[in-house]
């Protein structure tokens, strides 16, 4: 089930985070997990038409996006960052992880998605032709 949730996040990059924190109990799963991807098909199920778009008369205008959960993570309190970025109107990148560190302030947990969100950025900015 996991792996078909997987598939679907090319298309539906908003329940990544919620795929990914049931993948991370596929090892030991209990009967609580199996609920949490069970929810993510019902919600699926009521929302069929709710997927990414990519239109053609779009401008090539590289824009970015970040924000992060401070200290989200119940079991080691780290923040979760995610960012997304757009050529014009179209979604090309995304991202939603940990973060390697334990920030002591909202501020530092923002510097941190931002500085990640850069750092995709200019991959991207040096990965395509001028």
């Amino acid at each position: 089930m996991i792996g078909s949730l997987m598939y679907l996040t090319a298309s539906r990059p908003y329940i990544m985070f919620a795929v990914c924190a049931c993948a991370r109990f596929q090892v030991t799963p209990k009967a609580s997990h199996l609920n949490a991807v069970k929810r993510i098909f019902r919600y699926l199920k009521h929302q069929p038409k709710l997927r990414l778009w990519y239109p053609r008369d779009s401008p090539f205008e590289l824009e970015a996006f970040s924000d992060n959960d401070y200290g989200g993570a119940s079991l080691d309190r780290k923040s979760t960052t995610g960012g997304c970025q757009f050529l014009g109107r179209r979604l090309i990148s995304w991202q939603c992880k940990k973060q390697t560190i334990v920030a002591n302030s909202t501020t530092k947990a923002e510097y941190v998605a931002a500085a990640n969100c850069c750092g995709q950025v200019l991959w991207i900015h040096n990965v395509t032709p001028p």
